[in-house]
Order: structure tokens, then C-alpha cells, then sequence
């Protein structure tokens, strides 16, 4: 295979099972109510579920960074989806709030193997110097996890209930998942190894410890605004003067311009670099923000917001992905995305409901000045790593 094509199997597979696995998570946006009913709580408290998911993430993915260096990540990736299908299990027989409860804590174990991180790991060890578009391929493919999975959970709760259908996803970690791992990625690198170039410049020494520092700051800033806008973004559109209607219909308009951007990352043929495309993203989400601060709170002021942000958060999401292959190369990516991922997951689990509680107590301002803040905050840290982007990465002279 050419080392920089992306392998279209390879891509393919993992995006099954990326999309089955975020997908199945998702179930709580769809079957939320009829489980707080059934645990006698709110429906806050089953949301919790998945704030517990991110969080578990988070904290057990910097553990697993010996395990992907030492056993490569589609073992760690067919244990991960081995533990999965207990998770689902224990779920599904759950009884009362602290059963379910330890079912996210399983599925968020078992996340840390599969989902996002390990996916990345996965690629960069599999296509080398192709790995930020084929990051991007897979974002492209993933971004379409709720349009599939919200209605299949529909579907499959109206035939076997919220219990059944975690039975069912449950079996899907076993028969889908791990079956793809096994069978569709292969043992070795895709990427023969390259002769020793002649007048190749060396690569540089691994980044300092203040550039690690940047990358986390950049990323979890900017995932703490993603995420927490994501959960809140039709409330907030409603304070910001849009009827409920209208707000619901931008907000669904946003989910496609994200995907959109994506697209044009990965068709772009990867010209901009994971650094380079977040800084541009990151002007664009922190535009949109001021936007609508300043904005009247009309349609047309929404709609420059919906299509700014989403242009912005969709590449951001690629260029979290991408922007540690900047600085870390095939053999080092897979710690440095181990700890980054534990900053970057505790900020998309506590997000959500600190944004909710902002604008329930301060209003629809607060929460696009806090955001804003945060993002500029970002940018200042992607500016900062600008500086220090490697001078030499195996550049070939002419």
C-alpha cells in the first residue's frame, strides 16, 4: 500500500465499529425518559449515566498507555469491546440507580479500549504519515452516529424495550465488534518501512513538557465548549429570542454543517495540518460566539451563528484528533493521546451540566461570554503552539 493512500478496509472497518460503539452509548437521548421512570429518578440523573461514561474514560486511558505500546491497540481494542458487552448486560438487569450507574462505569472502561482514542492509536499505527486524514475519514463516517443509531434505538425499543435493546447491544459488542477488530485489522503496520532517506533532514526530539502542556489546554478548552454547547444549544438559542420551533430546527441544521466540515477537511486532501486547522476553527467558533452575543437575537443572527459554529466545532473536533501528530510521531502518539485524552474527557463530562446551570441561573449571555472566554483561552494556546511547531519532520530536500 502506498504509505500516504488511506486503506479504504481498514478505514471502513473501524468506522463499523466506531459507529456501533458511540451509536450504542447514544441510547440514553432516545429511551432517557422511559428509564427514569422505571429507576424512579429524573431524567438529570440518567443523563449522569453518560457524564459518568466520559468520566471513567478519562481517568482509565492514560492507564492503558503501556498496554497500547506493548500489545498494539487492536488487542487492547478487542479486549475493550469484550468488556463492553457485560457493560450493556448489567445495564439491561438493572434494578435500581446504582446498578446502572455501574454499567457507565464498565462502558466507560471499556470506552477507554475503543472509542475515539484508541481508534486514533489504531490508525496512526496502521497508516504512519497518513494518519491525520484517515482520522478525518473516520470523523467524517462516526459524525453520522446519531442520524443511525437514534432511530435504530427507536426501533428496537418499540419491539423489546430499553432493556431489551440493551440485550441487544450487548450481543453487538461480541458478534460486531469484536469480530471486526479480529478479522478486519491486521496484525502489522499497512506501511512498509521506509529506506533511510539520504538528504532527509532528522526528525526532532520529543516535544517539551510546556508544548504538551498547550495541546491540553488548547483541546479540553475547546471540548469543554463543544460538548457543553452540544447539550444546551436549543435552550440556548430559545433564551437568545428564537421560538422553540426555530430552535429546533438550527439546531438540527447544526449536526449536518458539522459533518459538512468534516467533509471538506478530509476532500480538502488533507492540505492543513491538525494545528493549522484548529487555529482557523477555533477564530471561527470564537467569532460565531461574539456573534450572537452581540447579535439581536433574530433568525438571521442565529442562522450566521449556527453555520459559523458549525463550520468551526466540526474541524476543531478533527484538528483535537490531529494535533498531537504535529509534535508526536507513529511511536510516541499513542501516550501522549493516553494522557491527553484523561483533561479531554473530564471536560466533556462536566460541561453539559455546568453550561446548564449557567444558563438557567445567568441566561443565554453568561453562557456565550463564558464560552467565548473559553475559546480565546484556546486560540491563545494554539497561537503558543504555533510557535513551537517542530522545524524538521523528515522533510525531504528537493
Amino acid at each position: 500500500m502506498h504509505p500516504d493512500r488511506v486503506p479504504i478496509r481498514l478505514l471502513v472497518t473501524i468506522a463499523i465499529a466506531q459507529l456501533v460503539g458511540w451509536g450504542s452509548t447514544s441510547l440514553t437521548a432516545i429511551v432517557g425518559t422511559q428509564i427514569a421512570a422505571e429507576l424512579r429518578v429524573d431524567i438529570a440523573a440518567v443523563f449522569a449515566g453518560n457524564a459518568v461514561h466520559y468520566a471513567v474514560m478519562g481517568l482509565c486511558t492514560p492507564f492503558l498507555a503501556r498496554a497500547f505500546d506493548r500489545y498494539g491497540a487492536r488487542r487492547v481494542m478487542i479486549a475493550g469491546s469484550l468488556v463492553a458487552g457485560p457493560g450493556f448486560a448489567v445495564m439491561a438487569i438493572a434494578q435500581g440507580y446504582g446498578t446502572y450507574l455501574a454499567a457507565w462505569v464498565i462502558l466507560g472502561a471499556a470506552g477507554s479500549a475503543t472509542l475515539s482514542t484508541a481508534a486514533n492509536i489504531l490508525l496512526t499505527e496502521m497508516v504512519g504519515r497518513a494518519a491525520g486524514r484517515a482520522i478525518g475519514a473516520m470523523m467524517l463516517m462516526t459524525g453520522l452516529s446519531s442520524s443511525l443509531f437514534w432511530p435504530t434505538t427507536a426501533f428496537l425499543n418499540d419491539f423489546f424495550g430499553w432493556r431489551g435493546t440493551c440485550g441487544v447491544y450487548s450481543g453487538a459488542m461480541w458478534l460486531v465488534c469484536v469480530p471486526l477488530y479480529l478479522y478486519g485489522v491486521p496484525r502489522r503496520s499497512t506501511e512498509p518501512a521506509a529506506p533511510p532517506l539520504r538528504d532527509a533532514i532528522p526528525a526532532e526530539p520529543p516535544p517539551e513538557t510546556g508544548t504538551f502542556a498547550l495541546i491540553v489546554v488548547g483541546s479540553a478548552l475547546s471540548a469543554f465548549v463543544a460538548f457543553g454547547l452540544s447539550a444546551i444549544m436549543v435552550e440556548l438559542l430559545i433564551v437568545e429570542g428564537l421560538s422553540r420551533p426555530e430552535a429546533i430546527g438550527y439546531g438540527s441544521a447544526l449536526g449536518v454543517i458539522q459533518i459538512s466540515a468534516r467533509a471538506i477537511n478530509f476532500f480538502g486532501g488533507g492540505r492543513l495540518d491538525g494545528l493549522t486547522t484548529g487555529l482557523i476553527a477555533a477564530f471561527a467558533v470564537l467569532t460565531a460566539l461574539l456573534l450572537l452575543a452581540a447579535g439581536d437575537g433574530g433568525p438571521v443572527a442565529a442562522g450566521a451563528f449556527v453555520l459559523l459554529y458549525g463550520l468551526g466545532s466540526g474541524a476543531m473536533a478533527v484538528a483535537r484528533a490531529t494535533i498531537p501528530l504535529v509534535f508526536f510521531d507513529r511511536a510516541t502518539y499513542a501516550r501522549a493521546a493516553s494522557q491527553i485524552a484523561l483533561p479531554l474527557n473530564l471536560a466533556s463530562a462536566v460541561s453539559p451540566p455546568a453550561l446548564a446551570a449557567v444558563l438557567t441561573r445567568f441566561g443565554g449571555d453568561a453562557v456565550l461570554v463564558l464560552a467565548a472566554g473559553f475559546m480565546a483561552a484556546s486560540t491563545v494556546a494554539l497561537l503558543a503552539l504555533a510557535r513551537r511547531r517542530p522545524r524538521a519532520q523528515l522533510i525531504v530536500r528537493a
